[in-house]
């Protein structure tokens, strides 16, 4: 296709659709979540949002899931705009190249988390938020609902409760990072919510619209609210291209060519700068922790349509 003709975006996603479904269900649930581990694992939903207001779905687009660590970029825009510069005093801005639940170089790097988008640098963007807001959840809760019209979004506290109940390793590399100073805030109330914050629940088209204002430079398309700035919007976005998939992060790059962040729910979303956001939802995982269908069919999308931000 040539990357100056304008796509049939309704026929590339429902061919993508028919491409993707026999392989639907291969990987794994995120099992370790008790609450995840029940969900049919060959469910597969796609949207993408342009920024002149036309949207397309294919699949079980509709069906709301677990975000997951996909919430981590609302909860770092709202850390942007509280903290600002600040926030990168007390977590890095490089990829990690280890799980998304490593304690390995919070040892040698003085409690200091690579990225936000990993869990220890969630925390301590929670941790962060905690400092200008009296609920980070609900603050990312209303932040979400103000990003596009109609979005319905709400935490699923069975989920919550679950992860809450196995987050032995996240409440010692919290432990770990207090240990250096880096967490200021009491660990209950923080990891309360943290798993509240990676069970926000939403469907691919509301997840779609939530990201459309990094698509747009910081601004709400439908609204026109500012909620970043350029520079704000431009920071976030290269963060979710070099680490929004954790040590699958270059391979997201290579193969997709978009920045992004995934959630062990199974949801993906990405944007194109000036163009679209897109999200992919289908809860079987690859090792990584990434959804195995959502990352082959963002390839294909990218590959087919020439639309990434090579």
């Amino acid at each position: 296709m040539s990357h100056a003709a304008t796509p049939d975006y309704a026929a590339v996603l429902a061919q993508i659709h028919a491409e993707i479904e026999p392989s639907l269900g291969q990987g794994r649930v995120a099992d370790y979540i008790p609450a995840l581990a029940r969900v049919p694992p060959r469910q597969f939903g796609m949207a993408l949002c342009l920024l002149d207001g036309r949207e397309y779905c294919v699949g079980d687009a509709l069906v709301p899931f677990s975000v997951q660590s996909i919430a981590k970029v609302w909860a770092v825009a709202l850390a942007l705009r509280g903290a600002g510069e600040e926030l990168w005093q007390r977590v890095g801005r490089e990829p990690s190249g280890n799980a998304f639940n490593s304690l390995v170089q919070l040892e040698t790097e003085n409690g200091i988390p690579r990225n936000p988008l990993i869990n220890a640098g969630a925390l301590v963007t929670l941790d962060v938020l905690m400092d200008h807001v009296p609920d980070p959840v609900e603050a990312i809760l209303g932040f979400v609902r103000g990003t596009a019209r109609g979005v319905t979004v709400e935490v699923d506290e069975e989920v919550a409760a679950s992860e809450l109940a196995h987050s032995d390793r996240n409440y010692a590399v919290a432990h770990f990072m207090k240990g250096f100073g880096n967490i200021r805030h009491e660990l209950a109330p923080l990891m309360r919510a943290y798993v509240r914050q990676c069970a926000i629940r939403m469907h691919c088209l509301d997840l779609c619209r939530s990201f459309l204002f990094l698509a747009n430079h910081g601004v709400v398309p439908a609204s026109g609210l500012r909620v970043l700035s350029h520079r704000q919007t431009k920071r976030l976005s290269a963060l979710m291209f070099t680490c929004g998939f954790y040590d699958e992060s270059g391979d997201f790059a290579f193969r997709v060519g978009l920045p992004g962040k995934s959630g062990v729910g199974g949801g993906v979303a990405a944007v194109l700068p000036g163009q679209f956001a897109i999200a992919v939802w289908s809860p079987a995982l690859g090792r990584f922790g990434n959804s195995l269908a959502g990352i082959e069919a963002l390839d294909r999308f990218t590959t087919r349509t020439g639309l990434s931000v090579f």
